[in-house]
């Protein structure tokens, strides 16, 4: 009985040893991965890099340095680590067969972040879903949409679809569709909405304004107008020039068209 509680001493103590070192080594692997990501945080912020690749670059490093932290702790426990490694390659890839979508989402995340059809802060219409990227997983893509709600989209299922960026480039155009009443003056709707073009400090006078009768009909004449500014000030424009000339129509007593539906009657 001695030598068995003796050997179930060691035991214990042996043991009691390799767990205090494992549990030791993961408190201070977290201190380490904290650190690390200050430290690539850092540099990422002093180099400039884009936020999606820090976001993505650091979600990566993340996942592979709490794996090697559990390897090394599980190797002071006394587990064989190649022989774990190579169960750990099988349960990965029986994962990976049953996980084929977040595979998927992975590789179209290193897309993302490889062809960079977007960045943090773009405002896009990409995987069925308007909003403005907030940042760019492992798996997924945030966006808040313009209301202020997050949307959490599958990267494959942006990258599976079109990626409308909205605001990419430094200028937008702004389109207007106007109709009139069919027995308007031409000459004064035209001088009216010229003045309020050329006299909008957001419109470029580069490219020209487009302005030109697009349709006429029994019951309308419709303009189409067409204006460049800075994409951010896309809506301004667009709700300024709006309102602006719907007060000078009602000003100037300048007719609107009215619906009109022919009524018909056959005898017998």
């Amino acid at each position: 009985m001695e030598v068995f509680f003796e050997s179930v001493y060691e035991i214990i103590s042996e043991f009691g040893i390799k767990l205090i070192v494992a549990i030791a080594i993961l408190v201070a692997g977290i201190f380490v991965i904290k650190y690390i990501n200050w430290f690539v945080n850092r540099i990422f912020a002093r180099k400039e890099v884009d936020a999606a690749i820090s976001s993505f670059v650091i979600s990566l490093l993340n996942a592979t340095l709490w794996i090697l932290l559990f390897i090394v702790a599980l190797s002071h426990l006394g587990v064989q680590t190649t022989s774990f490694i190579a169960v750990l390659g099988a349960a990965g890839l029986a994962i990976g067969l049953a996980l084929q979508g977040s595979l998927a989402n992975f590789a179209a995340g290193f897309l993302i972040i490889l062809f960079r059809p977007f960045k943090v802060g773009d405002a896009v219409d990409a995987g069925g879903n308007v909003g403005i990227i907030q940042c760019i997983n492992m798996f997924s893509t945030e966006m808040n949409t313009f209301d202020n709600r997050k949307i959490i989209v599958p990267n494959s299922q942006i990258m599976n679809n079109t990626i409308i960026n909205i605001t990419s480039e430094p200028t937008r155009r702004v389109d207007f569709l106007f109709s009139v009443a069919p027995n308007s003056d031409v000459k004064q709707i035209k001088s009216i909405i010229n003045n309020l073009i050329d006299n909008h400090e957001l419109i470029l006078k580069q490219p020209p304004p487009f302005f030109r009768i697009s349709s006429v009909t029994h019951s309308s004449i419709d303009f189409t107008v067409r204006t460049w500014c800075n994409t951010p000030d896309y809506w301004t424009v667009f709700f300024d020039i709006t309102e602006q000339t719907r007060e000078e129509f009602v000003k100037n007593e300048i007719g609107l068209p009215v619906p009109q539906m022919k009524v018909s009657s056959r005898g017998e």
